[in-house]
């Protein structure tokens, strides 16, 4: 949880780096919320024809940016920019090629965006 939190607090920080647990920490957690929002929807009949709800909607628009902005230091951590995220549009390859690298162990040591989040520094 503290993961979590940790990424509401740096709500829209596009610098710096995250770890992977960091990452699907959130993750994790984003789904919990989402699937308890839609029970929520559910037991308050708030659902729209397509079979989001309210709740739902305003939990994905509450989480966004501040998944965005984790996605972006997930991607400085393996050394990729920030702009790279938008592979995401390419049909199928795109989303798998970004799995594969939100799932890749990040730089040891410093890169270009920041220090190693998990602390260890390599000698050079």
């Amino acid at each position: 949880m503290e993961y979590f939190l940790q990424a509401l607090r740096k709500y829209a920080v596009f610098t710096g780096r995250a770890r992977r647990k960091e990452y699907w920490m959130f993750v994790l957690f984003q789904v919990l919320i989402g699937i308890a929002a839609a029970i929520v929807d559910g037991i308050l009949g708030t659902g729209f024809e397509y079979g989001s709800g309210m709740v739902s909607a305003l939990v994905t628009l509450g989480l966004f940016l501040p998944g965005l902005a984790l996605g972006v230091r997930r991607l400085h951590d393996v050394n990729k920019s920030g702009w790279f995220w938008l592979i995401v549009f390419i049909p199928l390859v795109g989303a798998i090629w970004l799995l594969v690298l939100a799932c890749t162990e990040g730089t040891q040591g410093p890169n270009q965006y920041g220090p190693d989040p998990k602390g260890s520094a390599v000698a050079v």
